[in-house]
């Protein structure tokens, strides 16, 4: 193959740590279709905080003339003379949880616009086994004229990034890739090889790969479920989930996972696409399905639970104040996609409670657009009926949560407050 010149389409969480470390040996175009994120990127900053402002800086080709580095663009005829597209847009699900492959169809056809023989398309976005070559590859042939196999070729490595997360990043989380034919496999390893500290995985095709990725989100789905419902059990009899699962978490063999609100846009989203693909060819999913509908519960059992203590407490409940702190989908992360903090308002709301919501991280712009709430990025000086731990940041860990409610209830989801100043937990 010709010297390596690839585009990075899509710049979001997965997109932005993989062409930043694909640049300091690779030319790269980073293409993202909204035009606000390219300019923030290009002044250096990363509003997903994933990539540190020095990092990305280090890597930016402003002049255009470096032999490696990142050029960073929302025109889509930028990437015309790259020879390997990497699609990182997202896969979400619709209002009744089915697949919505949109982002990825739309990327697809603005690549096959440009496709040229000998190129190479692969596919981090995380979707059920086959959509790659039984829905991506015609689109590829179609708007191209070219030929699988024949005139262009095709991988799959899924994203294994963890939001948040800044000592498993990008380089040092082992990576699973495939190829369309046995010498596009080794040379889809090789690429990803020589970036990623950790090592790769050659799976032996596009569809085991595919799979690979969605049964990983899947699994862990189904562990919090799991334990979601110990909680609720240990909960009626009045023992702590926290305290059994680290007694049984002393078996060598035992799987400590926590109970928990499951969302963002993996782990609440993917099974989904397994269970879709299931249902194709003839199989209702149970296990899968039912986990999902135990998670999904989640919101709405906590905020019963606080409003249960506030009784016990013979705290008013209609027309009180509620402080809910956290609002993304996970801690120390500024994304709210698919974040189930909502699932705990809007149950509290029908107890007509009145509820402030405070996390530093979040943009209230977007907050506002995509749920339609307020929420605050000061703390508040008030008191409060209940203060309910929604999420754990790191800027949460130290507060005087009591201060906020001292004849109140505190309800702390995470299990990271100290037992003695929390009336119950998850």
């Amino acid at each position: 193959m010709k010297d390596k010149k690839i585009a990075i389409i899509g710049l979001g969480y997965v997109g932005l740590p993989l062409a930043v470390a694909f640049a300091e040996k690779y030319k790269i175009v980073g293409f993202d279709i909204n035009n606000k994120r390219v300019e923030d990127l290009k002044s250096g900053y990363d509003e997903t905080l994933e990539v540190n402002n020095d990092l990305l800086n280090a890597v930016l080709d402003n002049s255009n003339s470096k032999i490696n580095g990142l050029t960073l663009t929302s025109i889509p005829e930028s990437i015309s003379d790259c020879n390997i597209y990497i699609v990182t847009v997202p896969t979400p699900t619709d209002k009744n949880n089915r697949p919505v492959l949109t982002p990825m169809i739309k990327a697809t056809e603005t690549i096959a616009s440009y496709l040229q023989r000998g190129d190479i398309v692969i596919y981090e976005s995380t979707v059920y086994p086959g959509v790659t070559e039984d829905e991506m590859v015609p689109i590829l042939e179609k708007v191209s004229g070219l030929k699988y196999n024949l005139d262009f070729y095709c991988g799959y490595s899924p994203e294994r990034i963890n939001p948040g997360d800044k000592e498993h990043i990008v380089t040092k989380i082992l990576k699973v890739t495939s190829g369309s034919t046995p010498e596009i496999a080794t040379i889809v390893d090789d690429l990803y090889k020589s970036v990623i500290s950790a090592g790769t995985h050659k799976a032996p095709s596009i569809k085991v790969a595919e799979a690979a990725k969605v049964i990983e989100n899947s699994q862990r789905d189904i562990n919090i479920a799991f334990v979601n419902e110990l909680s609720k059990i240990f909960n009626l009899i009045g023992i702590d989930t926290n305290e059994v699962l680290d007694a049984a978490g002393t078996k060598w063999n035992f799987l400590k996972f926590k109970p928990g609100l499951v969302g963002g846009h993996c782990i609440g989203v993917d099974p989904y696409y397994l269970a879709q693909k299931a249902q194709e060819v003839g199989y209702h999913p149970e296990i899968i399905l039912a986990g999902r509908r135990l998670n999904d519960s989640m919101g709405k059992y906590v905020a019963t639970e606080v409003v249960k203590l506030m009784m016990r407490k013979d705290l008013k409940v209609i027309g009180s104040k509620v402080l809910l702190l956290g609002f993304t989908f996970k801690e120390n992360c500024p994304d709210v996609r698919n974040t189930r903090v909502i699932d705990i308002y809007r149950e509290l709301v029908n107890f007509d409670i009145n509820i402030d919501v405070y996390d530093p991280l979040v943009d209230p712009i977007v907050v506002k657009n995509e749920y339609g709430i307020d929420v605050i990025t000061k703390l508040p000086v008030t008191q409060f009926a209940a203060v309910i731990l929604a999420v754990a940041h790191k800027e949460f860990l130290n507060l005087d949560v009591r201060s906020f409610a001292p004849v109140g209830v505190v309800y702390d989801v995470k299990g990271v407050l100290p037992r003695k100043v929390i009336d119950s937990r998850l």
